[in-house]
């Protein structure tokens, strides 16, 4: 095993687990999720091509683990509790008590996406990946990205008290 597939690993982390809090909505599960990712990555390094991007590769894992834990949960009908919704890091960006009011309302309102709107603008907004790496990320068609993109932005607005504003 590689020490830089594993020094790379541990650095895209805190990435992961903001991505996998998305997903989850609570930290637990992110925590889980990520760990379930990092494990199946480790396992399966000779899979990994170098030179391609660590961070896309990692986040079609979790994006699969996440899609085959919800199956599951399905099936079994387990339920998310909405209280421990939360995409927070903490208050640590968000110091003055408007900037932690306004994340409390952008977490409640991302929290009432449909999940696929969710992942859309997770990646591009707080991942910061393109159109293309998040329609590869997902194996998507572009369209199909900017369309959920565009239906979670005006999803929020209403949620958030605009009627418009900057879009990311």
């Amino acid at each position: 095993m590689s020490n830089q597939f594993k020094k790379d690993l541990v650095d895209l982390v805190p990435r992961l687990r903001r991505f996998a809090l998305s997903l989850a909505g609570n930290q637990a599960d992110a925590d889980d999720l990520v760990q379930s990712a990092c494990v199946k990555a480790l396992k399966n390094e000779a899979q990994f091509r170098p030179g391609t991007r660590m961070d896309s590769w990692m986040y079609r894992i979790i994006q699969t683990l996440w899609i085959d834990d919800r199956r599951r949960a399905k099936t079994r009908g387990t339920m998310v509790d909405a209280e421990d919704a939360g995409l927070s890091d903490g208050g640590r960006a968000a110091r003055l008590p408007e900037d932690r009011m306004m994340l409390d309302q952008a977490k409640t309102a991302m929290s009432g996406l449909e999940e696929n709107q969710r992942t859309v603008l997770s990646l591009v907004a707080i991942e910061g990946l393109s159109y293309k790496e998040t329609a590869d990320v997902l194996d998507l068609p572009i369209g199909t990205v900017m369309s959920r993109l565009s239906r979670a932005r005006a999803a929020l607005l209403p949620r958030l008290g605009m009627t418009k504003g900057p879009m990311q």
